[in-house]
């Protein structure tokens, strides 16, 4: 591994579980980390789903021993993101690495933006709707977020948790269990579809890696109030470091 490319990716990609871990959104600093280190589109999407799916991991295996998760709902969930994550995969296997790289350029501002702006919405307690509509819904929103989380990525969490609450009726402490379950396979799924194509940088993103579970290992036991403010002047600066190397990588 170059080492310049370490020095830029695991520094930003321990920074991205520290605002993970706070406040969500992670995911918009660690694919521009890649993207900053000079790695192709395709194998910066392809590493960084190695990085967090182990962070993911770690998260679901937390929520299971909680018993947060419940497998009724999280079984429908996994199978809709697994279904829509292949395809999303193979659907950005199929662009070519100019106008993908272009594509997620241009997409980073607009998804931070709609992370920093939505939030899930509590359902109140007397909230009714048909447990096989729920079911539908959890199910056809994980294919289409997970379909988005293979193709691109970032926000595919908060993206979740808001079609949960405010279409399928759960309760934000309930959803958050089956948003990690269907957001954890949708990573497996895209991260073999993207290793069977050789766009996996394995040591650079195991390495990675243990800079994200640091990342949110610290930021698990900060106490802070108001994270979203936190988060949002940092997002900015790392997008903005993203913008000054394109126009630099287009003037040179």
């Amino acid at each position: 591994m170059d080492p310049i490319t370490l020095l830029i990716v695991c520094p930003l990609v321990f920074l991205a579980g520290l605002v993970d871990s706070i406040a969500g959104g992670g995911g918009l600093i660690s694919l521009t980390a890649y993207l900053l280190a000079g790695v192709p589109a395709h194998a910066a999407l392809g590493t960084n789903k190695l990085s967090s799916s182990i962070g993911t991991l770690a998260a679901t295996l937390r929520l299971a021993r909680g018993g947060y998760i419940k497998l009724k709902l999280a079984l429908p969930a996994a199978a809709g993101a697994i279904v829509g994550s292949i395809a999303g995969a193979k659907l950005a296997l199929l662009t070519p690495a100019g106008i993908f790289e272009m594509m997620l350029i241009v997409a980073l501002p607009i998804v931070a933006f709609a992370v920093l702006r939505k939030r899930a919405i509590d359902v109140p307690e007397d909230a009714v709707i048909s447990t096989r509509r729920q079911y539908m819904i959890v199910a056809l929103s994980s294919l289409a977020i997970g379909c988005y989380d293979g193709f691109y990525g970032p926000g595919t969490g908060t993206f979740m948790l808001i079609a949960f609450t405010a279409a399928a009726k759960l309760p934000v402490k309930e959803a958050s269990g089956e948003v990690k379950v269907a957001n954890l396979a949708s990573n497996v799924a895209a991260l073999i579809t993207f290793f069977m194509h050789g766009q996996v940088w394995m040591a650079l993103g195991l390495t990675a890696a243990v800079f994200s579970i640091a990342g949110n290992y610290l930021g698990a036991g900060m106490v802070m109030k108001n994270g979203t403010k936190i988060v949002r002047p940092i997002i900015i600066a790392v997008l903005g470091m993203l913008f000054v190397k394109v126009m630099a990588d287009l003037a040179f």
